[in-house]
């Protein structure tokens, strides 16, 4: 009896064929009924070699429906998390509402190791003031509540100096409702310190509104639906692919049930069952899976974002659609997998020399979604959204393609492949035999690098669409601190002396009019010492008691008009609806031009700069605002941690932010972190199911394995065929998935309406990261190799 499989078909071998099997007296439905349960009984109950095949593909197809499940839970997930945003939102009240029903809040937000603390004082203002959700009471002055992941934190060894800045006793843990997501760092403390408070401090009414509904812009939507279809892409190949393992030994399995008396449709049919057993358990698994990383979702943070368990709920429908879509599918390829293969009654036999893969249909499938995606280049955001479905089934189409063309490539490179040494001659022939299996395990590593790249390349292209230049110069200064009109404008001498502080330059500032109330024309007072003006002017000499207007800078004119008149001026003049001081100040006689120098945002100054000498007894009158810059010593650990508590110290409610030269806008933000978050997910996703698929692979040919063992072959020589039968699909799969990567990526940036540029050290990157998947499957692959190449391994019952 033969082993080999056989690809074509007995048309041509000069037989003639019989007429087929007389009609089944059971009718249809009931024969595909039997036929699948005999399959299922064999996947169960067929000895080892018929669970180890179900198991593995259970395995397989566990962790696609894993993945697939939680894919479909994100969203809702994602709305969850904005539905808490929006349920403790705070609806302020004017003075005259609400009157006993109001509750003050103070902003007091802070940073601990570049993460965000979120931060709130509260004192109710009547017996009927509306509770913060996840409260149970108002906090007492001098008590806090903290979220859970605040309260760990505050508990850890190392927190001492965010102990030391939120100095409040804990009165209890702010409970889920309350909190966007399990890790965020919240609380609420009581104050009766805000009721005098002017900034940073509002009057609530109410807590709760509407989640934002906006839509967002259509490039936004398109980067979300490529991200979509691009992670789960890989998902679905690797899907069919895990339904597949085992084919070879099947086929030989299905043999004998023809030696017995059934038909080919039947052992088709029984084989559906077999994958559909495997389908069924793998189903069962990646439920089980989905629970399970479902309850310690909490418990995991990526990009400083973590998902309620309870929010990770996939939608009934997109399950169902997983739960019928899976067990179809199994059955569907397995028979399609069948439709060339002859099982005769001993043995499935290569009888003729197989088919060539034909390439002309395959490459319809990546024609077909250039089609679909050409008539949407140039538009941009200026054409409205994008058309859902056919950008969906435009890249489905494309990614395809690569599928369809691999095996082809797979098998036309690898035909022209000889000489070399013995191992590469073992991997070059086994991989001739069987390049479609080789191809198989190496499509959704293609996919995946496929759509990563088209990514990278249209992410690289509009960011600059999204990203906002703040002028910060973050190598200059790294932290800043506000103070409004009212507030304490001498932080900065506070701040000076902090360990780990190298330098500060705080520029007071105030408006200057002409009229105490509603002027025309205002300018800013900017008051400092000599060093301080130096870095908002170019000063030639400058002692206590000089001023300077600026020159070189917009409204120079109304500095230069204002200074030189000789009329009365007033500091923080009033205006209709907002109180001012309007305190009088006279310019001194030798006041004179200087050149504006640009300042740590990368603005130039404008206005009348004094020093204090100039401006006696009105700096402290609560007209000025502060704005402090704070260069930090890179040597000293935890210098913006002091820093922080310092200002804390000082008020409470003044801001403290961390200079940064570019920040990018919400949404576009969210969508690259969700790509990032996905496709670490489809990575061990692809890793693992690729592991899985490399150990079948390894089990069926233990056979084989030992016996040229045991005629002397080198385990070394068995080790390095093993890696190049890897490596070379995997090289021609990278440079498919590179060149559709690239293909899709310029079609998508031109759809945009962004120039054509590629991005080759992130192409690079992310080839090599798929290429290194494989490596790390192999390497783990070795010890398995290793055990099955023993002489022992031909032992048979």
């Amino acid at each position: 009896m033969s082993d080999l499989t056989y690809a074509g078909k007995t048309a041509g071998t000069g037989t003639a064929q019989p007429a087929g099997p007389p009609p089944d007296p059971r009718g249809p439905l009931r024969t595909w009924a039997d036929d699948l349960r005999m399959g299922l009984a064999f996947a169960l109950r067929g000895g080892r070699e018929g669970w180890m095949r179900t198991l593995l593909t259970a395995v397989g197809v566990g962790l696609g429906v894993a993945l697939l499940l939680l894919t479909t839970a994100i969203p809702g997930a994602l709305a969850g998390r904005d539905q808490r945003g929006a349920a403790r939102a705070e609806v302020p009240a004017s003075d005259a509402e609400y009157v006993g029903g109001t509750v003050l809040v103070g902003n007091v937000d802070t940073e601990y190791h570049d993460t965000m603390v979120r931060g709130r004082l509260l004192l109710p203002e009547g017996p009927d003031a509306p509770l913060p959700p996840g409260l149970d009471r108002f906090p007492k002055p001098g008590e806090m509540v903290v979220s859970p992941a605040l309260a760990d934190l505050l508990d850890d060894a190392g927190s001492d100096l965010l102990r030391e800045r939120l100095d409040y006793g804990i009165a209890g843990t702010v409970s889920d409702a309350g909190l966007i997501d399990p890790g965020e760092l919240a609380y609420y403390a009581g104050s009766k310190d805000i009721a005098a408070a002017d900034v940073n401090v509002s009057r609530v009414a109410a807590f709760g509104e509407d989640a934002d509904d906006q839509a967002m812009e259509p490039v936004l939507v398109l980067l979300a639906m490529i991200v979509f279809v691009a992670l789960l892409m890989p998902v679905a190949v690797f899907l069919i692919a895990a339904v597949r393992f085992g084919g070879e030994r099947r086929d030989r399995r299905l043999a004998a049930l023809r030696l017995v008396g059934a038909d080919g449709r039947a052992v088709r049919r029984i084989a559906a069952g077999e994958a559909l057993a495997g389908a069924l358990l793998g189903l069962v698994a990646g439920t089980g899976l989905f629970l399970l990383g479902r309850q310690l979702a909490g418990g995991v943070t990526v990009y400083d974002m973590s998902i309620f368990a309870s929010d990770l709920d996939p939608s009934p429908a997109l399950a169902l659609l997983v739960a019928a879509a899976v067990p179809a599918a199994a059955v569907g390829v397995t028979l399609l997998a069948l439709r060339g293969v002859v099982i005769e009654p001993l043995g499935v036999v290569r009888s003729a020399r197989p088919r060539r893969r034909r390439i002309w249909w395959r490459l319809l499938l990546p024609a077909g979604g250039l089609a679909l995606l050409a008539p949407m280049m140039g538009r941009g955001d200026d054409a409205g959204a994008f058309p859902e479905w056919q950008v969906i089934g435009g890249t489905v189409l494309l990614l395809t393609g690569i599928t369809a063309l691999l095996p082809w490539l797979v098998e036309a490179v690898v035909a022209r492949l000889g000489r070399g040494p013995t191992s590469w001659q073992l991997a070059v022939r086994r991989l001739q035999l069987s390049s479609g299996t080789a191809a198989r395990l190496v499509n959704g590593i293609a996919v995946a690098v496929a759509g990563a790249i088209a990514l990278q390349m249209v992410f690289t292209g509009v960011e600059d669409d999204y990203k906002e230049e703040t002028g910060h110069d973050a190598g200059r200064y790294q932290l800043a601190v506000y103070a409004s009109a009212g507030q304490d404008v001498g932080v900065g001498d506070r701040i000076e002396g902090t360990e780990g502080v190298s330098e500060t330059v705080t520029r007071v500032s105030t408006v200057l009019a002409g009229k105490k109330r509603n002027p025309r024309n205002s300018v800013t007072l900017s008051v400092g010492s000599c060093a301080e003006l130096r870095e908002m002017a170019k000063l030639a000499g400058c002692r206590d008691g000089d001023a300077f207007y600026l020159t070189d800078t917009y409204g120079s004119a109304d500095s230069t008009h204002m200074a030189t008149a000789g009329d009365p001026l007033y500091l923080d003049p009033s205006y209709d609806g907002m109180a001012g001081k309007a305190l009088r100040w006279a310019p001194p006689s030798d006041i004179r031009p200087a050149r504006a120098r640009a300042d740590s945002d990368g603005n130039k100054y404008d206005g009348i700069v004094a020093t204090p000498g100039a401006v006696p007894d009105v700096r402290d009158s609560g007209a000025f605002t502060a704005w402090v810059d704070v260069r930090l010593d890179p040597a000293v650990p935890e210098a913006a941690e002091r820093v922080r508590n310092e200002v804390a110290g000082a008020d409470p409610l003044l801001s403290v932010h961390t200079l940064n030269s570019e920040i990018y806008e919400e949404d576009f933000a969210g969508i690259r972190t969700g790509l990032a978050v996905g496709a670490a997910c489809v990575l061990v996703l692809i890793g693992s199911s690729l592991l899985v698929g490399q150990l079948e692979q390894l089990r069926e040919r233990r056979k084989l394995l030992s016996s040229l063992v045991a005629f002397g072959t080198r385990r070394s020589t068995l080790s390095l065929s093993v890696l190049w039968q890897t490596a070379i699909p995997v090289a021609l799969g990278m440079a498919l998935s590179t060149a559709f990567g690239l293909a899709l990526g310029t079609v998508l940036m031109r759809m945009t309406d962004t120039p054509v540029a590629v991005d080759w050290p992130s192409v690079l990157t992310m080839a090599g990261a798929g290429a290194g998947v494989v490596a790390a499957v192999t390497a783990l692959s070795m010890p398995l190799l290793i055990r099955l190449m023993r002489p022992d391994g031909l032992r048979t019952e």
